[in-house]
Parts: structure tokens; sequence; C-alpha cells
């Protein structure tokens, strides 16, 4: 899982996007300002004002999108933002970003399209796509459900404040930038408390099951003294080059900050949902149980897919990955002479100690010695790799509960900050050593970290696309990078292999617990049963997986549908291309241009294959 859309490296910008439904998708004038090139009419532009035109517009567009999000600028190493953390949530936001969206999709539509060529068509589409997309949403109340077990802003926050994650804490000026963001967030996690209370009366709350997870996340920050907040760590790693003065200074400011702001604003919304909201908290799972559901949910589908695919089709989809599946995986047994069912089978590999560490560090250790063995099998695949290193760390503890097996943060693009694949060391038991090649391959290269980072590497791509992101490409990528793992050299023990398709099988069963539950009315145990039956999974694995689709409706069915139309790509150029077809080249095709809706990649290739069969 990357954290691109989706957690620590995209809350903000989710949060950003959450619907307002006091707002409706009709475009309103909300820029009176003009210059004389915008009063050009489509007509009197030639192809090269075109592309001079929109190219600027999208650099206007990201600058004053850094400004607005100051998440997403501290996110690329941007520091300018770094001491503000906007209230994403207050209605007063909403309509900013309501405006700024119509404001700047009227202005890059108000370019002929027919006058663009390559890549400058390819942004024009993806910005008026994911535009329409974010207006479309607005007719869904996600901002009176800004809280879960997985998507939580109070955990990211004190991801930022640890000075593990984003937030840079190197400088004295760094330093004194987080104790202004500190106040901003406050504010923030005080409004997600009215949007909550307005949620109640509304009717659109989350699952209980769900938010009995969050209450121990925010206790762990309410604690007895500020040396054993997570928000001291940067003062117990402060840089020695900093002056005694300074050191003094900010600690003293830090303990105060902790102290009077930090865990209060924890307490009070962990009594609030303890006390208040549990007790409101509905005991169905499905987002087709909320009001409006199903149309909801049929926006989510196509957010997350970027196709027209119902929840029907997904589902059946679904049920023919697992049978496929369930018979490859029983061809494993066979190979290594096993006796017995596949469900014997599930249970050997739950249970045998020799497929488990039985300490952190040496799981985490193996992850580095994979690191350095797939980094040497990569040119064999791709004739294109990005400069950026990444490191293995272990999910903090006080969101490993609750968190996936593993996930992927994105680096900066100068390098300062490297991307990190983050390996979940709560339960032992759900980090198999057979998985551990296929994740290697999924969170890392050739997956999140080789596609996220060559994105943001193509200096030649606008802003908006060298660091924006689309579920189903880049999750679908991932899944597809697993696919070429045995191309590549991996997965030569049996063992190694099961946990390929172990791992296929868990985006196999997302396809049909996600609509299961989300539009076939399944409940939080069948989805659960489902699993078990279907997987060598941990049980805590299953259950924190089953909940991150409750909580994230329609994400987990992207990476399937992504892999299945990446490899469609790859059929059709090797048969039509033949002797011409070369992976490597394929490869570069697919990532050249960052993240794309799945339409825009298909007419690419497309294109791309009739130019190499007339060369």
């Amino acid at each position: 899982m990357t954290k691109i859309t989706l957690l620590s490296l995209s809350i903000a910008l989710a949060l950003s996007a959450c619907s307002n439904d006091e707002h409706t998708t009709t475009k309103t004038p909300v820029d009176t300002e003009v210059t004389s090139s915008e009063t050009e009419t489509k007509s009197e532009m030639t192809a090269e004002q075109a592309s001079e035109k929109l190219n600027q517009l999208f650099a206007e567009n990201f600058e004053a999108g850094l400004a607005l999000n100051p998440i997403q600028a501290t996110a690329i190493g941007d520091k300018r933002f770094n001491d503000q953390l906007p209230n994403f949530l207050s209605p007063e936001f909403q309509k900013k970003s309501h405006d700024f969206t119509v404001k700047w999709l009227d202005k890059v539509q108000s370019i002929d399209r027919s006058l663009l060529t390559g890549q400058d068509r390819l942004s024009y589409d993806v910005f008026v796509y994911q535009s329409e997309m974010a207006l479309e949403g607005e007719q869904f109340p996600g901002h009176l459900i800004p809280i879960n077990q997985s998507n939580n802003i109070a955990s990211f926050f004190a991801q930022l404040g640890s000075g593990k994650s984003l937030q840079p804490f190197e400088t004295v000026e760094d330093y004194e930038n987080w104790l202004k963001r500190v106040d901003d967030g406050a504010v923030l996690m005080d409004q997600v408390i009215i949007n909550m209370n307005q949620g109640i009366e509304q009717n659109v709350v989350q699952p209980k099951a769900l938010m009995e997870k969050v209450i121990p996340q925010l206790k762990a920050h309410i604690v007895d003294s500020p040396e054993e907040s997570v928000f001291y760590q940067p003062i117990t790693n402060m840089p020695e080059s900093f002056s005694e003065e300074d050191k003094e200074r900010l600690t003293a400011a830090y303990k105060q900050s902790i102290k009077e702001d930090i865990i209060p604003t924890y307490k009070k919304l962990h009594d609030f949902i303890k006390d208040d909201y549990l007790e409101h908290a509905r005991e169905t799972f499905g987002l087709s149980e909320q009001p409006n559901g199903e149309a909801w949910y049929d926006y989510q589908l196509k957010t997350y897919t970027t196709t027209g695919l119902s929840a029907d089709d997904i589902h059946q989809f679904g049920l023919n990955e697992v049978a496929r599946i369930r018979s490859e995986m029983e061809q494993v047994m066979q190979e290594v002479e096993f006796e017995g069912t596949l469900a014997d089978w599930f249970s050997y590999v739950q249970t045998n100690p020799e497929f488990y560490y039985d300490n952190e560090e040496d799981l985490l250790q193996g992850y580095r010695d994979l690191q350095t063995k797939v980094n040497k099998l990569l040119p064999s695949m791709f004739d294109i790799q990005p400069k950026a290193d990444y490191e293995v760390r272990a999910v903090e503890a006080y969101r490993a509960e609750s968190s996936a097996g593993a996930s992927y943060m994105p680096g900066s693009p100068d390098g300062s900050r490297p991307g990190v694949f983050y390996v979940n060391t709560f339960n032992l038991k759900g980090q198999p050593k057979y998985g551990m090649e296929t994740l290697s391959i999924h969170e890392a290269a050739p997956g999140h970290h080789f596609q996220i980072s060559l994105q943001q590497e193509v200096e030649g791509l606008p802003m908006f696309r060298r660091f924006g992101g689309l579920s189903v490409f880049s999750e679908g990528w991932a899944l597809y990078a697993e696919s070429i793992g045995k191309e590549m050299g991996m997965f030569t023990d049996p063992m190694q292999y099961y946990g390929r398709l172990s791992d296929e099988m868990l985006r196999a069963m997302r396809l049909v617990v996600d609509t299961g539950l989300h539009a076939k009315g399944w409940s939080r145990q069948k989805a659960i049963d489902y699993m078990m039956e279907n997987s060598s999974m941990a049980d805590t694995d299953v259950v924190s997986e089953v909940e991150r689709y409750i909580a994230w409706p329609g994400q987990a069915v992207s990476y399937k549908v992504g892999q299945r139309e990446i490899s469609r790509l790859r059929a059709e150029a090797e048969k039509e291309l033949g002797d011409k077809f070369d992976i490597r080249e394929f490869h570069t095709q697919i990532l050249i241009d960052g993240a794309l809706p799945m339409p825009v990649l298909k007419t690419k290739i497309r294109e791309w294959i009739d130019s190499k069969k007339s060369a």
C-alpha cells in the first residue's frame, strides 16, 4: 500500500478535497481579474501559444496550490509553508477549495484541446479529469466522518511532530515552524469534533467497530509528562550545532506546547469519541448504509479505478481471481510434496515457526538484504531507474496495531529525505518469511518507491503530475511489479512464489470483500470469515485489512483493476509488435509519464504500439 492517496502523504490532500454538501458542482465565476493573454479566444491561439499558455497555467496552479495546501509543500521539500496547517475541514476552507478547483478548471478549459499534442494533451486530460472528479465528489459528506482508525489526522499529526516524517527538524527555524504548526493543529482537531457532531445530527457516522480502535491511538498521546510524548523526540534528537541558548529556549517552548496544547487537544478528542461519539456510531459497516450511500460508493469506485466498472463487475472479477489463485496455490503444495487440503496448508504455514522471525531487527534486516538483491536484478527489466534511495523502518508503535502490514512514504525529489518502506512489526506472525520478496517488490523496487521516485524526477512533467497520484495506477503498477518477479530472477524458492500468490490472493479477496461490504450488505464478520477461508493470513492481519476496507471504501479494488489493465496492455503490445517488443522499453512507456487514468494510459500505449509498428 502506498501513501500517495492514502494516509500520511495524502491525508491533507484528502481532507482538502472533502465534500461539502452546501456546494454544488455548478461552475461559478470566482476570479474577475484577467490578463490580456486570457482574453484570447481559442481560435486565435496557435499550437505553440496553446502549449506555452497551458504550461504557464499548470505552473501557476501548482504554486497557488502549495499555499492552499502546505502539507503538500512540506512533502516535496518546499519549506516555505512549514509553519502552517490550514483548517482543511472548515466550511470556509472547503468553499475556498471548491472555488480554487473551478477557477483553474475554467482557465485550463479555455485552451483548445485540439491544438495540443503529446505531453501537453496528456496533462490537459489528467488535469480536467481530476478537477471534474473533485467537483463531483463534493455532493458526498465525507467531511462529516473525517477520522477513523486508518485515516487519522491525529496520528498523522503525531508522525509530523515526531521528527521522523515529512516535517524537517534540522535548523532552529524548523523547530520554530513546528511550534506554529501546533497551534493550527489544535484548531483542526477542534474542527474534527465540530464536524463529527454535525455528522451525528445528519446520521452520517462511522461504524462503532472502527472508532473503538481510534481510542487507544489517541490515548497514547495523553501522557503524564512532556518527555514521554512522541512530540518530544525532536528535542531528544536536537542537533548538537544549536547554541546552548537555543537549546534551552526550544526545550522550554516544546515542553510548554506539549503540556498546554498537544496533550489537552488529544484528551479532548479522545474524551469526545469515547464518551459521546461511540454511543451514536453505527453497528453497520457498508457505505451503502449511509445517506445516499449507493451513489457515494459508485463514486468511490469510479475515483479509485478511473473506470466505469460496477460493483457487480468487480465482485465477479474477484470471485474468478480467487478461484484461479487457489488452483495455483495447490500446484505449489504439490511441488513441495505437501499432503492435505488447502485448508491444511494454510494451517501449516500459519503455525510452522520456521516461516517466521522471532525478533523485529532480524525481520527488518531481511528486507534490507532484499533491497541489495533486487537492485542488482533491476537492469534486466528496466532501462531507467530512480536516483532516490529508500530505507526500511518499522511502523511506529503508537499506530502499529491498526496499520497495514506495510506501506511506503515517498521521499523528497531532491534526495534530502529518502523514501521509507514501513514494515509493521506489531505481530511478527503477520510477516512471514515467504512473503518478503513479493512485499519488498511491491512497496519498494520496482514497485512504489521505484515508480513514485521516477515520477517525481521527470523534470519535463508539470508539477501537478510529478507530485500527483492515482491509486489505480500506483497500486496497479506495484501489483504488476510483483507479477514480473519470476522474470526478474526472484521467487526461485517455491515458498517465496507461494508468498507471491498469497499477496495476489489478498488483492483478489479485496475485490470480493470491498464490494461485499459496501454494495452487498456483508457484515464485518462475513468479510473476516471469507478472508480466513481463502488465505493463510494471520487473524490480526485479516481483521486490520477488513477494517481498512470499511474505513476506505473502494480504494482496495484499485490494485487488481490497475494490474489487469497494465497486463492487458503488455499482452497487446507483445502480440502486435512481435520481435520489435522490448520489455524495458514497454516499462519505460508505462512509467515515464507518471500516474495516468486507465483510459488515458490505454490511449498512450496504443499510440506507442502504432508508432513502433510503422517505424
